[in-house]
């Protein structure tokens, strides 16, 4: 690439080095390597897609909205917050989310003043706003953003704030709090999300201020955040943040601490980068969430017919619709006879394993980019899932892997995020660990002497399992384990995967009534998720 120089240094301290004027004489996907001088990858930049712009044209900006500091329950001040996210993690879009029962009106003033200091639209947009922090019984979580600075916080509680001067605004349940924004006609936007207090949106919900449900934080992974909002009928998009409270929003580790993931990002697809075009971007769904990772994801429906594609939701209020044949990601469309095509295009941060598709909570197919005769001597055990949907959702997966009648090569981990939880090759057919889940996944690849022989007897505080090798193939074996989706996995892979792309179509046979929500979940080799905002599409 013209601009990009033969070497950069690090020194002593250093977090972060910029490289100006790096141009791309042609459209197409780059990647930057980084490497030692023996060659080596020390790492490899997020893909970038270069494109011909065209007017209007939904690019990809990438943000993690949800965190805290230490003005509340995270540490560092809001102030470095807001420059780590800027100017160490280089996210687009970021904001400041403090519980509402610790926030006092000098810092909620203070906050105001420096969430507008830091928005400069078309570099990094900062958006105003609070978590409402009420128990689960009463609605649980939520993030509440406003389009303007100096809005009023309808608080869960004063409970750890002496000055009760503005009890009166409080909102004792979610449902009176999308009430309270939408009577005093508060430009606003909530997102549900699963922290302490997890939300609950069969217990609340209101879709003219609620967008959105968050289905991946340094919490864990919950899918079931989304599966509830689909069993309920409701029409959300999909959106991932760190909740972190490091003061690291965009880049939020989980270390030795009882957060079991890496914070996540959404990617949103707009074609400015200003306040008001996140917002239309929320309420139109046009987002997808990821585990951490940048890679870019696009899903599109096209139809047989003429449908009527709405933004703002028929279901709540008369809206208008626009004809089209076409959809993306948190569109919804009427559709009264005709078919469906799924268009899927993935540009991965690392090798894909697979995309799997739903429409709502059916499971429709799995697409891998490699075919079964590519599989070899790598297999994948995985581990999954969490004792319940509260705090203490941990599962505990300490255990071994003892390969009988064949030998271990290598062996790599997958997702062991915490400093503490380790994956040891202990004997030259022996694996040992220490690891954890909290809804999301972790695990180890073996490439094995033999792709046949022998077998693997797997003994873990939730599973143990003894499998012939030569059993193990390019479908998933499962053994559920009960509570919140625990369970083992293994399957096979290829020795290498070289497999950073994929394009998908897949024909969608829709069901007669009611709402067809289709969207992918794409899971990459190195541990990492994403999960596009489902188009809805109904008869």
């Amino acid at each position: 690439l013209p601009g990009l120089p033969e070497s950069v240094s690090f020194g002593p301290g250093d977090f972060t080095r910029i490289v100006e004027g790096l141009k791309a004489q042609t459209p197409g996907t780059y990647r930057i390597e980084v490497r030692d001088d023996n060659g080596g990858v020390l790492a490899v930049c997020n893909p970038v897609r270069i494109v011909e712009r065209a007017q209007n044209q939904l690019l990809h900006f990438w943000g993690d909205v949800h965190g805290q500091s230490e003005e509340t329950i995270g540490t560092g001040s809001a102030r470095e917050y807001l420059e780590f996210a800027r100017d160490k993690a280089f996210v687009d879009v970021t904001g400041h989310q403090g519980n509402d029962f610790q926030i006092t009106k000098e810092f909620w003033a203070e906050l105001n003043e420096l969430i507008a200091e830091f928005n400069a639209p078309g570099r990094f947009v900062t958006l105003p706003g609070y978590e409402w922090s009420g128990n689960t019984f009463l609605g649980g979580d939520r993030n509440v953003f406003y389009m303007t600075e100096d809005r009023p916080i309808y608080r869960s509680s004063h409970a750890l704030i002496n000055d009760l001067s503005d009890a009166q605004t409080d909102c004792g349940t979610a449902a009176e709090l999308f009430e309270k924004l939408i009577e005093n006609g508060e430009n606003a936007v909530c997102l549900a999300h699963c922290g302490g207090r997890y939300a609950d949106v069969k217990v609340a919900h209101d879709g003219r201020v609620e967008t959105a449900v968050e289905v991946h934080s340094s919490w864990g992974t919950f899918e079931w955040i989304l599966h509830d909002s689909l069993e309920m009928g409701y029409r959300m998009g999909v959106v991932c943040n760190s909740d972190g409270h490091k003061g690291r929003p965009g880049a939020s580790y989980p270390g030795s601490a009882k957060f079991g993931a890496i914070g996540g990002l959404t990617c949103f697809l707009t074609s400015k980068l200003t306040r008001a075009a996140i917002f239309d971007c929320y309420r139109k769904r046009h987002h997808y969430g990821t585990t951490g990772n940048r890679m870019i994801l696009d899903v599109k429906a096209r139809f047989d017919a003429e449908g009527q594609l709405y933004h703002d939701d028929p279901a709540l209020k008369e809206v208008q619709g626009t004809p089209s044949r076409e959809a993306i990601m948190g569109d919804i469309v009427h559709l009264p006879s005709g078919g469906a095509t799924l268009e899927i295009d993935v540009v991965g941060s690392a090798p894909i394993e697979r995309v799997d598709i739903f429409n709502g909570l059916e499971h429709l197919s799995t697409h891998r980019p490699y075919s079964e005769d590519a599989v070899g001597n790598r297999i994948r055990v995985i581990w999954e899932g969490a004792e319940y949907r509260g705090r203490f959702r941990q599962v505990i997966w300490d255990g071994q892997a003892e390969i009988k009648g064949n030998g271990i090569t290598r062996a790599c981990g997958i997702n062991f995020l915490n400093k503490d939880k380790t994956l040891d090759k202990t004997g030259a057919n022996l694996l040992q660990w220490k690891a954890l889940t909290t809804g999301n996944y972790g695990g180890f690849d073996a490439w094995l002497e033999d792709a046949k022989k022998g077998s693997i007897d797997i003994q873990t505080p939730v599973v143990r399992q003894s499998v012939d090798i030569a059993d193990i193939g390019y479908e998933d074996i499962v053994f559920d384990a009960g509570k919140l989706g625990r369970k083992l996995r293994l399957f096979r892979l290829p020795n290498e995967n070289s497999h950073l792309d994929m394009t998908i179509k897949q024909d969608i046979d829709l069901a007669g009534s009611g709402d067809n929500p289709l969207y992918v979940r794409v899971t990459q080799e190195d541990g990492n998720q994403a999960w596009s905002s489902p188009i809805y599409i109904f008869r």
